[in-house]
């Protein structure tokens, strides 16, 4: 079973990607809906939030972790790596990896929540690898929220949205990563305000393709996994316009089981 956990609702467009790279496998989802947003908590809140989102997805009997939330993988990747023996993917080094493949120029900017973009996180891994790149990154607090409401069509949305995004705009970069996995459910505005002519990347397709590749090159493990096709939903906080937002990014009937961590 692959477990995969957020901090919400955004998640699920990782989970609709796994659905999409790896038909049939079963998935075990949390989305942590009391405690969002992890974007404005210490780090160390959310090391300890993603310690007991994974020990609840291991107990269920998953055999992998996806930390599908940019802020997690930003400050507690290595802590869940050091207590827990089994894969541990993060959802950052499988976008840079992308957007250096994609980028022309060179010129590469990143969305995200405070605490992602206050690590530093994305722009020390593209400079990793293209010392010589230009990085661009912008705090975006009010796009969680806002998803998480279901505001997905207001003009107040695409009002703001339009605001983060004009720094980046100003620098002509090529290609945008969506920091945090809320965002691909707002790219179809973000596409429009950043202009037709920027790749944008997401965190959740690429870490989707990431894990193929390695069950690919990893027979024995995969064969560990269960493939039922079943697929099961838990949130710390159950409302009706996150079921229905929920409903909407899996793109099927969904059943969400609350439980309390």
């Amino acid at each position: 079973m692959i477990g995969i956990f957020d901090s919400g609702i955004g998640g699920l467009t990782v989970v609709r990607a796994i659905m999409d790279e790896l038909p049939g496998y079963d998935i075990i989802y949390f989305g942590d809906t009391a405690r969002t947003p992890y974007g404005t908590k210490s780090s160390n809140t959310v090391i300890e939030y993603s310690l007991q989102n994974t020990e609840f997805l291991v107990k269920q009997g998953a055999k992998m972790i996806i930390m599908a939330c940019n802020t997690a993988s930003s400050v507690a990747t290595e802590s869940l790596r050091e207590r827990f023996n089994l894969p541990i993917y993060e959802v950052i080094t499988p976008a840079v990896n992308r957007a250096l493949k994609e980028t022309k120029k060179s010129v590469i900017g990143i969305i995200g929540t405070r605490a992602t973009i206050n690590s530093g996180i994305y722009e020390k891994k593209i400079k990793e690898q293209h010392p010589d790149a230009r990085v661009y990154s912008a705090a975006c607090p009010l796009l969680v929220p806002l998803v998480e409401e279901g505001w997905l069509k207001k003009p107040e949305t695409r009002m703001i949205v339009k605001k983060y995004l004009h720094p980046l705009k100003t620098k002509q970069i090529d290609t945008l990563i969506l920091g945090c996995t809320h965002y691909p459910i707002l790219k179809p505005i973000i596409q429009h305000k950043i202009g037709k002519r920027v790749h944008i990347i997401s965190s959740s397709t690429a870490v989707a393709e990431q894990i193929k590749d390695f069950l690919s090159s990893s027979p024995d493990f995969e064969r560990t996994l269960s493939k039922n096709g079943q697929s099961d939903f838990f949130v710390s906080d159950l409302t009706p316009q996150f079921e229905k937002t929920a409903k909407s990014v899996i793109r099927q009937p969904i059943h969400l089981n609350h439980i309390s961590l």
